[in-house]
């Protein structure tokens, strides 16, 4: 069963425009035609222009209903064919203008033959202003169709945007539409001249009243293609620029509708593609900033190279660490803990980034963070300190049923790119980070779940260092030098306990955050 490719409004709006249009072009051809050309010798000029009256109402009366119905038939299709569909609407517009010119042509020949009889000059001039008011008329309608159709046209370029040309170029539009709106009437005032010279009956006042009629008829006609035509290139390219001044302000859900099928719909189709391609970036670079860290994601996407090795810098290491995870693990179902852990690290990533830190990985129930890299920080050591007093206190007043240990240590330490070209991350080693490890499994026993290295305290800033108290040093697994233990003010100095770590076994190897 057929159908039609466009709405029923579509198809009103289209019937409205293209009438209004046809009509408005043969009443002006009528006039000239009838009361502005020259006729040459008549016997009887006012039955001529009767006559031509009368077979003018009828034929209107004929070709507007064939006009009509032929024109809603070349928008009908069998169903289920998406090309013939995208076709069809793409190139109805020429396809409305086929049927009009086919109607403008007979008409031509009509009051050719019509008059003919009475004057072939008359007969040629007649036939001369009807084809030039045709030929205008069809490049308005033109215009007025695309326009219309432009919903209908994005509705089928949606699925299949346009990957050629399938219309005819701006360029070859644009001079097309040049001739039929400013040379084609410019011809006919041409012609009306040659036919007074030739013929040179013609008054000086009625050659007066054909160039100023044929000229102002010219120059409406003219500028309503012009106008129509530049529209039709400046929309598109208008959309496309409203759209891209989206994208620059940070919108990448800016679309733009594809309904041209020149090199304006490929343009239009084309920035669809790179919204589509920055959207995609932007996902890729959200999440590896979600996997390595934000600051760490920018630093890789400014290099221009990826480059192995590292650099020495201050830093200050925070280590999060959770108690009795194996316990945990063994006594609940595996989701309750990984929900645990999430919402344990979820407080850890929160904290950690309101103080200027990093979280550099999550090593299965603890975490790690640094501060001062790869976005150094004017107080490391004050920032991670603060850091851990924040994160013990919210540990233990959102997750009271979690307990963790926090170290933190200071000093220098290499941060850069670990790996391969083909497989690397950028980590922090040095004997802060080993040494924050270490203070977090004496931190589990300890009072306040914190403990801080002395060395931590020594660089951080008066303010920071003024919160924490220094008690005994003890030498920590792994460690040939005594670590001076720190805690907050509010915790007890930590003793005794402190001094068993040496025979504690621990879980991290000294190898930093490598």
């Amino acid at each position: 069963m057929v159908r039609f490719v466009i709405d029923l409004s579509t198809r009103i709006s289209l019937a409205v425009v293209v009438l209004i249009a046809n009509l408005a072009g043969a009443a002006v051809v009528l006039v000239l035609a009838a009361w502005v050309l020259p006729e040459g010798p008549l016997a009887d000029p006012a039955t001529v222009r009767l006559i031509n009256l009368l077979t003018f109402c009828g034929y209107l009366v004929l070709a507007v209903p064939v006009g009509l119905f032929w024109g809603a038939l070349r928008f009908r299709m069998p169903p289920g064919d998406a090309d013939t569909e995208q076709h069809l609407v793409l190139h109805g517009p020429l396809r409305l203008v086929t049927v009009q010119a086919v109607l403008w042509g007979v008409a031509a020949a009509l009051f050719i033959v019509l008059n003919a009889g009475w004057s072939l000059r008359l007969a040629a001039s007649v036939g001369e202003t009807i084809v030039l008011g045709g030929i205008t008329t069809c490049a308005l309608s033109y215009l007025l169709s695309e326009r219309i159709l432009r919903p209908t046209a994005a509705r089928v370029l949606a699925a299949h945007p346009p990957r050629r040309r399938v219309l005819p170029g701006v360029v070859v539009r644009a001079l097309l539409f040049w001739a039929l709106g400013t040379a084609v009437p410019v011809v006919g005032l041409l012609l009306s001249a040659v036919s007074a010279l030739a013929y040179g009956d013609v008054s000086p006042g009625r050659l007066a009243v054909i160039v100023l009629a044929v000229g102002g008829t010219a120059l409406v006609a003219g500028l309503l293609v012009t106008v129509g035509a530049a529209r039709a290139v400046a929309d598109p390219v208008n959309a496309v620029r409203r759209a891209m001044r989206r994208v620059q302000g940070g919108d990448l859900e800016a679309n733009v509708t594809v309904y041209d099928g020149t090199e304006l719909g490929q343009l239009q189709s084309g920035f669809n593609t790179m919204v589509v391609g920055l959207q995609e970036r932007e996902r890729i670079r959200d999440l590896f900033g979600r996997h390595v860290g934000r600051d760490v994601a920018r630093a890789a996407a400014a290099t221009g190279e990826v480059r192995l090795g590292g650099e020495v810098r201050r830093v200050a290491a925070l280590f999060v660490d959770l108690v009795g995870s194996t316990t945990l693990a063994a006594q609940r179902p595996p989701g309750e803990v990984v929900g645990l852990l999430n919402r344990l690290f979820a407080v850890v990533v929160e904290v950690v980034e309101e103080h200027g830190g990093w979280v550099n990985k999550f090593e299965g129930d603890a975490a790690l963070a640094v501060f001062g890299a790869p976005v150094g920080v004017p107080d490391p050591a004050g920032s991670a300190l603060a850091a851990g007093r924040a994160l013990a206190a919210r540990l233990a007043a959102e997750l009271p049923d979690v307990t963790a240990g926090i170290g933190i240590s200071a000093g220098d330490a290499v941060a850069g790119n670990v790996g391969d070209v083909r497989r690397y991350e950028y980590t922090v080693i040095g004997d802060p980070v080993n040494e924050a490890a270490r203070l977090t499994e004496l931190a589990k026993t300890a009072p306040g779940r914190v403990l801080a290295a002395g060395s931590a305290v020594d660089l951080a800033g008066a303010s920071e260092a003024a919160r924490w108290m220094v008690g005994d040093a003890v030498v920590l697994r792994g460690r040939g030098v005594a670590t001076r233990l720190a805690s907050p003010h509010d915790d007890p100095q930590p003793g005794e306990p402190a001094v068993e770590t040496e025979g504690r076994r621990g879980t991290r190897q000294d190898l930093g955050a490598g």
